[in-house]
């Protein structure tokens, strides 16, 4: 078991904050594949987008993450029990659960630990669904090109190997499971230029870079931004791909 790739805990409240928030029909088609709605399994659940919306289809659901920062900085549901632990690890009896979800968040896991874990807590039948969000976009000009800059020269050289995984929507991982289509709907937010900047700030790449470097590379991307966007406070549509793949 390969040791826990913590790039997030120092960017809770941010995630918490500025993370976009996934379409309630995401979670409605996960409940329509699967005939099991009691417990569902929400893993590196991080600060529980993904549970908060689970829990709307599902009657309870088990949110886990090995970041103890990240969990503390959540949003409580009576139905949501967030629960510290490794993927690897579930707190969770054999054959318990209905559904395993992982989302943005796959390309961190010890992928055989975590796979056979899914296996031993699922229903028989049950369902795994992992997702990831691509680059998003804005406007298809100046504003795209200069997010697109800021992403491959700017920071380009502190993103993990496993940003790879992302960028190709998780089709080139191993998925070792009877997969079934689930077409994912657009995921899409109003933001002012301020809202992107906070959610840019918890990419884990910018973090690395002002680590090794000592200075915000934010700081160039917003000067940059401000003739682009227009209005600062003025909302834009912001657009994210989702990469998905589901299973039995």
């Amino acid at each position: 078991m390969r040791d826990f790739a913590d790039h997030f805990s120092r960017l809770a409240a941010g995630y918490a904050e500025f993370r976009p928030r996934y379409p309630d029909a995401l979670f409605a088609a996960i409940a329509a594949a699967t005939p099991f709605r009691e417990r569902v399994w929400d893993c590196a659940t991080g600060t529980g987008q993904a549970a908060r919306g689970l829990v709307t289809h599902f009657q309870s659901v088990v949110a886990s993450d090995a970041s103890r920062e990240q969990l503390q900085a959540a949003s409580p549901h009576q139905r949501v029990r967030y629960v510290v632990a490794r993927a690897e690890a579930a707190p969770l009896a054999s054959r318990s659960v209905g559904a395993v979800t992982v989302a943005q968040a796959l390309h961190w896991l010890d992928l055989p630990q975590f796979y056979a874990e899914a296996r031993r807590v699922l229903q028989p039948g049950g369902l795994v669904v992992v997702w990831t969000y691509g680059n998003l976009r804005v406007d298809d000009g100046a504003v795209d090109e200069i997010l697109g800059d800021f992403y491959t020269r700017v920071i380009g050289p502190f993103w993990a190997p496993e940003r790879r995984w992302v960028e190709t929507g998780y089709r080139t991982l191993r998925f070792p499971f009877e997969e079934i289509a689930l077409e994912p709907p657009e995921m899409s937010a109003e933001w002012n230029l301020a809202q992107l900047l906070g959610y840019v700030g918890t990419w884990s790449a910018v973090a690395r870079c002002r680590q090794v470097t000592g200075s915000d590379p934010l700081r160039e991307l917003a000067e940059g931004l401000k003739a682009a966007w227009g209005a600062p406070r003025e909302p834009r549509r912001i657009q994210w791909p989702i990469g998905l793949r589901a299973g039995r």
